[in-house]
């Protein structure tokens, strides 16, 4: 399983960013685990982020023919509304599913959840964020989430959101309550708590900005001390400035000395 979770950054304008973060831990039912799994995707010529939880090679092989399959112009037309492109990607999820052996690979022992969150860039600009399920007792099941006032969750799901949703209403408390930062710190910081043996490894992050025209994004993140990205350890990188980086704590940050940027806004946990 793993940990997935989804929110909105909004400021006075409205709507300004959406990302997607999860862990990195891959694990079966004999309790053996690999925490080097990645389980996020961006289209790179789309405002299109994935995230999947539950089963582990459906969605990856799914995702990355998906985003794949946009990169090229062979999925989305640019008159296509965000709703549009949702239903464009669970035709897609439908006509793989159709020819995939669930019970043999694990995907019917495990069912699979799908984030996809999307930008529209018309004069009604805006993002969207869908959920889709399946189980075997129950196929498909597709859930949007209404975009709130302040910034804030939009969706949580897999074997550790039960302690972020618990982490995440301790730290609403304090006073980065309604920040974006406020749902990454708790995401983290439910991470550390290693509760959930099927939750673990480096935070993964994907994201949108508002400006359009722009498209998905990849983060870097510093973890213990570490880079990683997409979940993979990143040492002898040729460059490190390729990339945004942000810390546990959602600071902007320096790939090559992992330290804050001096200029960055300090973003410290508050309970």
């Amino acid at each position: 399983m793993t940990l997935l979770v989804c929110w909105v950054g909004i400021d006075t304008h409205g709507p300004a960013s959406i990302y997607i973060a999860s862990d990195s831990r891959y694990s079966t039912s004999k309790a053996q685990t690999f925490d080097f799994g990645r389980k996020l995707f961006v289209c790179k010529e789309w405002p299109d982020i994935f995230g999947y939880c539950g089963d582990v090679l459906f969605p990856s092989v799914a995702l990355g023919q998906i985003t794949a399959l946009a990169d090229e112009g062979l999925l989305f037309d640019r008159s296509f509304p965000t709703e549009k492109k949702f239903s464009v990607v669970v035709e897609k999820l439908n006509d793989l599913l159709a020819g995939y052996p669930a019970k043999e690979f694990g995907l019917s022992r495990n069912g699979v959840t799908i984030i996809h969150a999307s930008r529209c860039d018309d004069k009604e600009a805006g993002f969207s964020c869908n959920q889709i399920s399946w189980h075997e007792d129950h196929g498909w099941r597709a859930t949007g989430a209404t975009m709130p006032k302040h910034s804030s969750v939009l969706l949580s799901d897999g074997s550790g959101k039960r302690y972020f949703d618990q982490m995440y209403s301790e730290l609403e408390q304090g006073a980065n309550s309604r920040t974006s930062r406020n749902v990454f710190h708790s995401f983290c910081e439910s991470l550390n708590l290693k509760e959930e043996a099927t939750v673990g490894g480096a935070p993964q992050l994907v994201g949108l900005i508002r400006k359009p025209g722009s498209v998905g994004e990849n983060y870097g993140i510093i973890h213990n001390y570490k880079r990683y990205f997409l979940g993979a350890h990143i040492d002898n990188a040729r460059s490190f400035d390729n990339i945004s980086w942000r810390n546990q704590l959602f600071e902007r940050c320096d790939g090559r000395t992992k330290k804050r940027f001096p200029n960055a806004q300090k973003q410290p946990l508050t309970r």
